[in-house]
């Protein structure tokens, strides 16, 4: 009866080949297709087809021979093979979950022949087991009775070979004698390695934690154990009851790229216990307790029913914003915006072509005063002017002392960029009162509405967190847009930043070089800069390190290069969430006035985030170059967790409170090493709610 439904299975799967006929006939199946898999077969000359269904004829016959020479390399333990198959194809197009003639799947012969990095590579793609194998006995019948046949062609052939007379036939029966020895051979193995297997044992490192008020998530790792045969899928189990009588719910994750899963749904404030079982082709193997062994949905704000900081202040923002200007909207200076186009129809490609316009008004060198330019770039391009000039346009010829006011400024209104209009209009009515600061403030928004003009585009990009100086005089603010389409403008020049910085002719010395000559030499750290402060954080929960220095006219924070709109900081668990007894523990621990407070009782959440704070501090410690012995003075910010979204979070590690901020002259005996910066706090502060 099994053979008669390996035959059937064999019609029903007649598009797919047989196994390799002997290790040397697969051996010149991979030497005669290695060369055609690194040619993709859409770079034949397509002339040479006869069409459409010709293409596709040949694209099906190269994904028949790739999936049988996975097969192959599966079967002849290839594991250099089976990863360049896995990388050049994906697994559609290699039939991965497709059994072939024998009822298989490659993801079966890895495990049934112990090979355990084909298998994982193969889990990491994606395979899948054969759902012929639906329960043990039927696993080892089909086995038995693959070697049964096997075996009783390898006696037919031999039997036909040693009766015939030696000739071309002969030798054909001869090839076809090795090649169903070596099947049956392989078909042992494989039924062998599957009798000496045994059940998994339990996960590794199965860890609980509170992911928000109404879900936890569990983490694993595979086995210790290598004895077993490999792990395919696991099990998670929840339950209120310790002894998981009965059990709330289960999940099945056959996706093994990521050893984790969250539990979604749950009830605020009820314990949950999880436990993890691995599962391989001899069944499920114990369950694995979490540690903890139970976790409680729940947040920090839980602690004192605290809402979100931010919470509706971006509505209110824009309410208010929306109240002013339509007190505004009756005002005599706006009748101008009648006839006022609302917004730019124009493209882009044809704004730009002021660039190249004789009459333009960008300028090519700076006299004393104050300026504006713009710095648009795509990968190590740079837009300029017909001229070969970044552009730049004058705010105040008058204006050589730039104060530091009207530069923080100007860095809000860049939050504006298409409200310009309407600001400079509503600065207009206000000149009356000759006031110098309302003067500067309007000569910038002219600038900007000058330099949006010329260019043709309103969004001018980042503000330079600080102006270039140079000895002459000039004032250079520099904002900063990276331009990520593909698309190609009409007479556009972008040019390579390394050939304008050569081809420009200094006009100054290099002992006083002029702001444009300073903004040519640092324009690669600018463009660093500008990328490195739209990078986000993996979600997570980080430790931050508040430091401030101040100065006569402003506070400057210290953040890293490589992310300087973050305060410094390493990161502590990937789960971003403080559960309630989290908090509450943190804020205990706040109270005492002995430095060092109690070590939490072992298998709680409390001692795990104990033990995570311990090794951050270190880290960190070492990070801003503080000796650890420091540290014991250093403190908690216990009065809320930092919130950024719903993926990353932040405690705050704080000086002591004489220490927080270093006012000017105070000696500072732990200067941090390269790799930091400080920022003016508001210029921070633009970059954090980016």
């Amino acid at each position: 009866k099994m053979t008669q439904q390996m035959r059937d299975l064999q019609l029903a799967q007649a598009r797919k080949p047989p196994g390799p006929s002997s290790p040397n006939a697969a051996k010149r199946l991979y030497r005669n297709l290695s060369g055609k898999f690194r040619v993709n077969y859409t770079s034949f000359d397509e002339g040479s087809l006869a069409g459409r269904g010709e293409k596709e004829k040949l694209r099906k016959s190269y994904l028949f021979q790739s999936n049988a020479a996975l097969f192959e390399a599966v079967e002849l333990q290839d594991l250099d093979r089976v990863q360049e198959l896995l990388k050049q194809y994906s697994p559609e197009e290699l039939d991965l979950n497709t059994p072939n003639s024998e009822g298989l799947l490659p993801l079966d012969i890895a495990i049934m022949t112990n090979n355990a990095p084909i298998a994982k590579a193969l889990l990491q793609a994606g395979a899948k087991e054969s759902p012929h194998f639906v329960s043990l006995e039927s696993r080892s019948l089909h086995l038995s009775t693959l070697v049964r046949e096997a075996e009783q062609r390898v006696n037919e052939l031999t039997a036909q070979v040693v009766n015939e007379a030696p000739n071309a036939d002969c030798s054909e029966k001869e090839k076809q004698l090795k090649a169903w020895e070596w099947r049956y051979r392989l078909y042992k193995r494989m039924k062998a390695g599957f009798e000496h297997a045994r059940v998994p044992d339990a996960p590794a490192n199965v860890h609980l934690s509170v992911a928000s008020s109404s879900s936890v998530q569990v983490t694993f790792c595979e086995p210790l154990s290598v004895n077993a045969a490999v792990v395919t899928k696991y099990k998670v189990e929840w339950s209120c009851s310790p002894t998981f009588s009965p059990p709330l719910g289960e999940a099945v994750i056959d996706k093994l790229q990521n050893l984790h899963f969250t539990i979604q749904g749950l009830v605020s404030g009820t314990a949950y216990y999880v436990q993890v079982s691995a599962y391989n082709m001899k069944g499920w193997g114990p369950p694995q307790a979490s540690v903890p062994p139970f976790a409680i949905p729940s947040n920090w704000r839980e602690y004192d029913g605290r809402a979100p900081r931010r919470r509706g202040q971006a509505e209110a923002l824009d309410h208010l914003l929306s109240q002013v200007k339509t007190s505004h909207q009756h005002c005599v200076c706006h009748e101008p915006c009648k006839n006022q186009p609302q917004s730019r129809k124009h493209s882009v490609s044809k704004s730009l072509k002021h660039l190249f316009h004789p009459g333009s008004k960008f300028l090519k060198t700076l006299k004393r005063g104050l300026y504006l330019t713009a710095i648009f770039y795509k990968d190590d391009n740079i837009l300029v002017t017909h001229e070969d000039q970044i552009p730049v346009v004058e705010i105040d010829d008058t204006y050589s002392c730039l104060l530091m006011q009207d530069f923080l400024w100007f860095t809000k209104v860049s939050c504006m960029w298409d409200e310009i209009l309407w600001l400079r209009q509503c600065v207009t009515v206000s000149q009356s009162s000759c006031s110098c600061i309302l003067q500067t403030r309007f000569k910038m928004l002219l600038a900007i509405s000058q330099m949006q003009g010329l260019l043709g585009i309103q969004d001018l990009g980042q503000v330079f967190f600080e102006p270039i100086k140079d000895k002459q005089g000039n004032i250079l603010i520099v904002t900063l847009k990276e331009v990520k389409t593909n698309q190609t403008f009409e007479s556009v020049r972008w040019v390579p930043i390394c050939k304008l910085q050569t081809s420009r002719k200094s006009v100054s010395s290099p002992e006083e070089p002029t702001a444009l000559d300073m903004l040519l030499i640092s324009v690669q750290d600018k463009l660093a800069y500008h990328q490195r402060s739209s990078h986000a954080l993996s979600p997570g929960l980080y430790l931050g390190y508040l430091k401030l220095c101040s100065a006569v006219d402003q506070i400057r924070v210290l953040v890293p290069e490589k992310l300087p709109n973050i305060l410094c900081h390493v990161k502590i668990r990937s789960n971003p969430n403080i559960s309630r007894e989290e908090w509450e523990w943190l804020q205990k621990m706040a109270s005492v006035e002995e430095p060092v407070p109690a070590e939490p009782e072992a298998e709680t959440s409390q001692n795990q985030l104990f033990q995570e704070l311990q090794v951050a501090i270190k880290e960190l410690m070492t990070l801003v170059n503080i000796p650890l012995q420091e540290a014991k003075d250093f403190r908690l910010y216990s009065q809320e967790v930092l919130d950024f979204g719903d993926q990353v979070s932040f405690l705050l590690l704080l000086p002591p409170s004489d220490d927080v901020c270093t006012a000017p002259g105070q000696n500072n005996p732990y200067t941090p090493r390269s790799g930091f910066l400080t920022l003016p706090l508001q210029i921070f502060e633009l970059g954090e709610e980016g």
